[in-house]
């Protein structure tokens, strides 16, 4: 191909389809990836409600926007350790740990922001 091909309009293109090819994979491999984006779906909603002024309803989604972010990515680690690792590996359980732990602190990342603004 090309330089050419994949510059400019043609390339934030390309981007924006494996984005969304990534997101609809998420969705339909991963359990804990649907729950959330229902947790999103009525996140929302509370968030314009309860959220005060522009700021703080951008914080409430934006947390749970974090958590879905945190999960796919966990989610391509441990895809990628499992692709490569078909033996038990101390590095392997490490990287999936350390996953697992950013979705925990993501998630403990939301419940703080909510927390402090419902009930502060």
């Amino acid at each position: 191909m090309a330089d050419n091909e994949h510059k400019g309009l043609q390339r934030l293109l390309n981007a924006a389809r494996f984005s969304w090819l990534g997101i609809k994979a998420a969705y339909r491999h991963e359990e804990a990836f649907r729950q959330e984006v229902l947790l999103l779906i009525v996140a929302i909603p509370l968030a314009l409600y309860l959220g005060g002024g522009g700021l703080e309803k951008a914080l409430l989604i934006s947390s749970v926007l974090l958590i879905l972010i945190v999960e796919i990515l966990n989610s391509a680690i441990e895809a990628v350790v499992d692709r490569f690792g078909g033996e038990i590996h101390e590095l392997s359980g490490r990287a999936k740990d350390m996953g697992s732990a950013a979705v925990s602190l993501a998630i403990l990342n939301a419940a703080i922001i909510w927390a402090f603004i419902i009930i502060f």
